[in-house]
């Protein structure tokens, strides 16, 4: 797709790539990863450049920090920029978020070794990177288990990517924002208001963000205000385990402790998190308590995992298609949450809109569960409005209009992949 190439292209820095070059210019952690996972049809030694240079920021306590902020950009155009996330315990020279994104980076290192698999063992590529991604997995079972049940929690609505879900709508309500007055939304000068987040919600971040740090990066049951598991980051760290182990034979590491791993990460998402009356996997609140009743795609994102048991694959199948989420009957691509919820609007961020990165990842586990026709027709959905909106962030998914920012880079990215088909 010549439109994809200009876009990654264009938004290339020399060592990574920006999401879009107004509303988002430095670099994020699952962006690149899904960037890299699409440029490696352009260029593999640029894709593996994309993923270390996220991977060299990260903290030496193993975690990957959300974003890594480009040094020759002014601190105007994005906030919180660098000087807000100070001090922190980093132990890097590059300045960085004291949060994380969904890890989805062990599959895309597989991926893009898989691009060009001799070429990728002359140059060392997942003999550098495998240490990195193990101790990221480490971190997130080992540190962020805060619900004490096996599964990674997120501790800030920015983490699991999802921003501004209706899932986190419950837990957000016990967080007393910061005065609008006290910080500048520079969101706002790039994008419309109608698409963003609202005022009170961007102070409740503020001031999650601000506690997380004041407290020392420290992830401490019982001192955080905000502590969910979400089903979509714990079906991605373990379709990344299930990666990192063929990474781990390929090195000459054991790959047994990582599919251990993911086999317990598996039952602890079916334990805690499987509603069986939704039809559906829920976010659960570790704070408050129980599941959150809120339908998100991320509660589809366990298509990915490849021992879900084939009941529960079934009734994830039919929630697809079913009246909330609509997929091949209402709508071509599946919305980010349910068609019929209090709270659906299909243009607010993360709140309605279909998003691409959400619709690849579906489109890979329709696939792995043997819905191909199903992962048909969403990839041929997903490219066809991807070059139809120029590539946008987001679109309405009843009217397929762009939403957000034009030009995205994991939009353009993702689609480069399905165009050429081969992510197998």
């Amino acid at each position: 797709m010549p439109g994809a190439r200009r876009v990654l292209d264009e938004n290339w820095t020399g060592s990574s790539t920006v999401p879009s070059r107004g509303l988002y210019p430095h670099q994020w952690s699952w962006d690149s990863a899904f960037i890299a996972i699409g440029s490696r049809h352009l260029s593999v030694r640029r894709a593996q450049r994309e993923l270390e240079t996220l991977l060299t920021a990260q903290w030496d306590d193993g975690r990957v920090p959300h974003i890594v902020y480009n040094p020759a950009v002014p601190p105007g155009p994005y906030f919180p920029g660098p000087d807000f996330w100070c001090p922190s315990p980093r132990g890097i020279g590059a300045a960085t978020s004291g949060i994380v994104q969904p890890p989805v980076h062990a599959l895309a290192c597989l991926l893009v070794h898989r691009a060009d698999p001799r070429a990728s063992v002359r140059s060392g590529f997942l003999a550098r990177t495998y240490p990195r991604l193990a101790a990221w997995h480490r971190y997130l079972t080992d540190r962020r288990d805060l619900g004490g049940g096996g599964l990674v929690s997120v501790v800030h609505p920015w983490e699991p990517g999802m921003d501004n879900s209706p899932c986190w709508d419950a837990p957000l309500a016990r967080v007393e924002p910061v005065p609008p007055e006290t910080f500048h939304r520079a969101d706002l000068d790039h994008g419309a208001a109608a698409d963003r987040p609202t005022d009170l919600d961007y102070g409740r971040y503020v001031r999650l963000a601000a506690d997380y740090r004041d407290g020392g990066y420290a992830d401490r049951p019982g001192t955080l205000s905000f502590v969910v598991e979400d089903p979509g980051v714990n079906a991605l760290l373990i379709a990344s385990e299930h990666a990192l182990a063929e990474i781990a034979r390929d090195v000459g590491a054991d790959p047994r402790p990582h599919r251990a791993r993911a086999a317990r990460l598996t039952a602890a998402l079916l334990d805690r998190l499987w509603d069986p009356a939704a039809g559906l996997f829920l976010c659960r609140d570790v704070v408050g308590g129980g599941l959150i009743p809120e339908l998100s795609a991320a509660g589809l994102l366990p298509l990915l995992v490849p021992e879900l048991p084939r009941a529960t694959v079934g009734a994830l199948l039919r929630t697809a298609a079913g009246e909330h989420f609509g997929l091949g009957t209402s709508v071509r691509l599946v919305p980010s949450y349910d068609l019929l919820g209090h709270a659906f609007d299909p243009s607010r961020y993360w709140r309605g809109p279909a998003w691409f990165n959400v619709n690849w990842l579906l489109e890979r586990g329709l696939r792995l569960q043997g819905a191909v026709d199903e992962a048909d027709a969403l990839r041929a959905a997903a490219l066809e409005v991807a070059a139809a909106t120029g590539f946008s962030e987001y679109v309405d998914p009843y009217t397929e209009e762009a939403r957000g920012t034009r030009d995205f880079s994991w939009t353009a990215a993702l689609a480069l992949d399905l165009a050429v088909g081969s992510s197998r």
